[in-house]
C-alpha cells in the first residue's frame, strides 16, 4: 500500500532535485502530448503536474487555454511556478484523489502520476463528471513491469518474494477495462522504455528522486555499501547490465 503522506514526503523532500533524474518522465510527458490530437481546448486540468515539466508543454501546446495545474507537494508547485506564469495558469497544492473541484474542463490530462492513486478507478469516475460532453481524458502512467530486472535481482539477493512497490501499479487490461467502464473510444498503448546505468547506485538514486521510498526495504540501514555491491552483482549476472525497464501506458478516453 502506498500512503500519501510517503508520496507527499518523498516529492516534497526531494523536490529540488527532481528534475536532475526525470529523463524518463520528460519522455514520457513528450510522447503523451504528440497524442492529443483536440484542437482549441479552452479549460485544462492537469493532474500531477509536480515540477511543470508536462505543464509547460501544455502551455505551449494550447496558448490560449485556462489551465489548472494540481500536486500534492507545495515544494513541487513553487518550481512549476516559477516556469510558468500568467494570468491563465492557477496552481493549487492538494491532492488530486479528494480534491473537489468547481466547473468542467475540455481535458483531463496526467503524466506519470496516476500510479499513486489509491483508488484509479473510483477516481476517474469522479473525473468522468468533470468533463464536458465529448471532452477527453488522457495520461501516462507506469505498469507493473517497471524496474522488474531490480526486482528479481532483489529477491535473489534477499532469498524471499519480496516486492517492489511498482509490482502493485495497474495492468494493461485493467487500465482498459477501468475506462471502457465510463468512457468511450478508449485506447491504452504500452511502451517498454529503457535506459542503461553506469550503477546501481545511479539507479537507486533515481527511484530516490523521482518515486517513493518503496516498501520498506529503504528503511533504516538497508542499503549498506556491501548490500549494493552484492546486488549489483546478482543484476550484473542476470541481466549483463545496469538496464533498466521502464514499462509506461498511454491511455485516452473520451467522455
Amino acid at each position: 500500500m502506498i500512503y500519501k503522506e510517503t508520496i507527499r514526503g518523498n516529492f516534497s523532500k526531494h523536490a529540488e532535485h527532481y528534475d536532475n533524474y526525470c529523463s524518463v518522465q520528460n519522455h514520457s510527458a513528450k510522447r503523451l502530448i504528440s497524442k492529443i490530437k483536440k484542437d482549441g481546448l479552452k479549460k485544462i486540468l492537469d493532474i500531477g503536474c509536480g515540477t511543470g515539466n508536462y505543464t509547460r508543454l501544455l502551455r505551449e501546446k494550447f496558448p490560449e487555454a485556462d489551465i489548472k495545474a494540481i500536486d500534492i507537494s507545495s515544494d513541487m508547485i513553487q518550481i512549476a511556478k516559477s516556469k510558468l506564469t500568467g494570468s491563465k495558469m492557477e496552481f493549487i497544492v492538494a491532492d488530486a484523489e479528494t480534491k473537489k473541484f468547481d466547473g468542467k474542463f475540455d481535458m483531463i490530462t496526467s503524466n506519470a502520476s496516476f500510479q499513486w492513486f489509491l483508488n484509479l478507478e473510483k477516481t476517474l469516475t469522479k473525473y468522468k463528471e468533470l468533463l464536458e460532453r465529448d471532452s477527453v481524458i488522457i495520461f501516462s502512467v507506469f505498469g507493473p513491469e517497471t524496474f522488474c530486472e531490480l526486482n528479481v535481482s532483489l529477491k535473489e539477493l534477499l532469498k524471499k518474494d519480496t516486492s517492489l512497490t511498482s509490482c502493485g501499479f495497474v495492468k494493461k487490461e485493467m487500465l482498459k477495462e477501468i475506462l471502457e467502464k465510463q468512457f468511450g473510444d478508449v485506447f491504452v498503448e504500452e511502451e517498454i522504455f529503457q535506459e542503461e546505468y553506469n550503477s546501481l547506485l545511479q539507479l537507486l538514486n533515481k527511484i530516490r528522486y523521482t518515486g517513493t521510498k518503496g516498501s520498506g526495504i529503504s528503511v533504516g540501514n538497508f542499503w549498506t555499501h556491501k548490500r549494493i555491491n552484492e546486488l549489483e552483482e546478482i543484476y550484473n549476472e542476470k541481466f549483463g547490465n545496469l538496464v533498466a525497464t521502464y514499462q509506461i501506458f498511454y491511455c485516452q478516453g473520451i467522455a
